[in-house]
């Protein structure tokens, strides 16, 4: 019997560390890494010069240079303030999750707005031109492959306001991502062809956003359904325009805007893209 004592202590914490080790494992397969050797991440940032659409294109790539392992990669499409700090701070979070993490250049030379006048005046091109702006989506995904660390055949994108519209638009354009998730975006721009549109989507969408109304809604899921595309819709009760951006509330209450932070709905959202990555690159 005091053999027996003796034992049951090891035998439970042998259980507890393989149940440890059986957690961990589960939650880096849905991250994209699984390093053999334990390593700490380092982090590696690099602000980088690329070519696209006759444009000099500034971006940030980041990653965890430690881990050896090829790993998709996530390019981060911005609001349109532009390449600011906000899309950096999203791609240090998705290189955390174990990806190489591309915060792009839409509007050429790192331009940013501080004012909706310039945003819009910036982005109205883009707007009315999806093909420029896929052009430059497109030289985003080529400089990315250049990376050693890079799966090349598992690249998709986040895009936040007017980054998820110019994602949506590129692929019913046709672009070569595997995955897009669109955070309140806008929904309605190129048509959906079904020939073209080969990527699967998510929409995070805020469930009181006026600048993209049930009629839109609607009508974009009418689109999608009627060519069978694979998409998710996901809405966020209470969540208005720009909810994921911690800067939202000030922003909005500097230029009088209905734009504001929503903790909760950024919490669910960010958690849904995980879950969509997860099934999207097993």
């Amino acid at each position: 019997m005091e053999s027996l004592k003796n034992i049951i202590p090891f035998v439970t914490l042998t259980v507890t560390f393989f149940a440890a080790c059986n957690n961990e494992s589960s939650t880096t397969q849905t991250t994209a890494t699984t390093d053999s050797a334990a390593k700490e991440p380092k982090w590696k940032e690099e602000n980088i010069t690329y070519n696209g659409d006759n444009a000099t294109l500034d971006g940030y790539v980041v990653y965890d240079e430690n881990s050896d392992k090829k790993r998709p990669a996530v390019l981060v499409v911005p609001e349109w303030w532009g390449l600011n700090d906000y899309p950096k701070f999203r791609a240090r979070e998705l290189a955390k999750l174990g990806y190489v993490a591309f915060a792009v250049d839409i509007y050429g030379n790192g331009k940013t707005a501080d004012n909706p006048d310039s945003a819009m005046k910036y982005a109205s091109a883009f707007y009315k031109d999806p093909q420029k702006a896929k052009a430059r989506i497109d030289a985003a995904i080529a400089k990315i492959k250049t990376y050693s660390q890079v799966d090349t055949s598992s690249i998709a994108a986040v895009g936040y306001c007017f980054g998820g519209g110019v994602l949506l638009n590129t692929v019913r354009l046709g672009d070569e991502l595997k995955g897009v998730v669109s955070f309140h975006g806008s929904l309605i721009g190129t048509p959906a062809n079904k020939d073209l549109l080969k990527s699967k989507i998510l929409v995070c969408q805020g469930g009181a956003d006026p600048f993209v109304p049930q009629k839109d809604v609607d009508l974009f899921k009418k689109q999608m359904d009627s060519i069978g595309a694979n998409y998710t819709f996901k809405v966020y009760e209470g969540a208005k325009h720009a909810f994921t951006n911690p800067n939202a509330t000030q922003l909005g209450e500097k230029f009088k805007m209905p734009i504001a932070y929503n903790a909760a709905a950024d919490t669910a959202s960010w958690q849904d893209m995980k879950t969509f990555f997860g099934a999207l690159f097993k």
